[in-house]
């Protein structure tokens, strides 16, 4: 199988790293390839939201998988326009990284894929014309993977504390899944695999208070979590302080059920417990 990337973001990456071996053939496409030289054995190709390289198009019309990770701008998917005429008059899979941020705000209510888009935020009604974009080029036979917040090695809880950068901020009743990035990867390979197209979530077993994250790191490093800041008065960027404007937990039943995924890291706990063991935050 030939594999093209648009997009070649962390979880793409990390998906490379644990499943490369699975495709005769890997390239992908990043903003600027001169300052990109962590990508051994892929075929990088640039592509910014413009018109794309001819040899980009012929790998897109080659490939017999793509995974796209590039985020909606203000104008739409830009590879969906971009790669139009490449991805016509082919059957081929595509597994597209979206978020369950379409969710919206639900009180810290449980969610699952039947629950329809709730999108209010400007970057999510993006993500939901983008999932709908995709699901039109390819007819349906789409598997669209929405992601819980991503961890993993070098992003992580314990990286954070480490560098002084993690906070604890409280706002009562604020709830997230997470997904650690070898899970993500097992995902897009079952996705992969999957003879049909759909929709799944892709996230942990446990919603749990951002707060308890940096707590839980803070006790494997043995060093006092940073302090409490209410978050009605902590100081934060528009973007951070938007993504406490949703609380929802989300279920995974359907990723288990259907792609037959085992998650290697259920809890956040067992995340940092095996990033900790690898030197993580030390």
């Amino acid at each position: 199988m030939r594999l093209f990337i648009l997009g070649l973001g962390y979880s793409a990456r990390h998906f490379v790293r644990r499943f490369g071996g699975t495709f005769s053939h890997i390239a992908g496409t990043v903003r600027d390839p001169g300052k990109r030289s962590d990508l051994p054995g892929i075929e990088v190709h640039a592509f910014s939201g413009g018109s794309p390289a001819r040899e980009a198009v012929e790998r897109v019309r080659d490939a017999d998988v793509l995974l796209i990770s590039i985020p909606p701008g203000s104008a739409g998917d830009p590879a969906v326009t971009a790669f139009a005429d490449a991805l016509a008059g082919r059957r081929r899979k595509i597994v597209y990284l979206s978020t369950i941020g379409v969710y919206g705000d639900h009180a810290g209510g449980w969610v699952d894929e039947s629950t329809p888009p709730q999108a209010t935020l400007d970057r999510t009604r993006m993500r939901v014309a983008a999932e709908q974009a995709w699901t039109d080029t390819a007819r349906g036979d789409v598997a669209i993977l929405r992601l819980a917040g991503i961890y993993g090695p070098g992003r992580n809880a314990l990286v954070m504390l480490r560098a002084g950068t993690a906070r604890r901020i409280i706002k009562p009743g604020q709830v997230f899944n997470r997904t650690h990035a070898d899970d993500i990867a097992s995902a897009i390979l079952a996705a992969v695999k999957h003879s049909d197209g759909g929709t799944w979530n892709v996230c942990d077993d446990e919603p749990a208070p951002p707060q308890d994250v940096i707590a839980y790191a803070a006790k494997l490093m043995n060093v006092a979590p940073p302090p409490e800041e209410p978050f009605e008065t902590a100081e934060m960027s528009a973007m951070a302080r938007s993504f406490y404007a949703s609380s929802a937990r989300v279920s995974n039943a359907r990723l288990k059920r259907d792609l037959g995924v085992k998650l290697a890291c259920p809890t956040y706990r067992h995340g940092l417990d095996a990033l900790w063991r690898t030197g993580e935050g030390r």
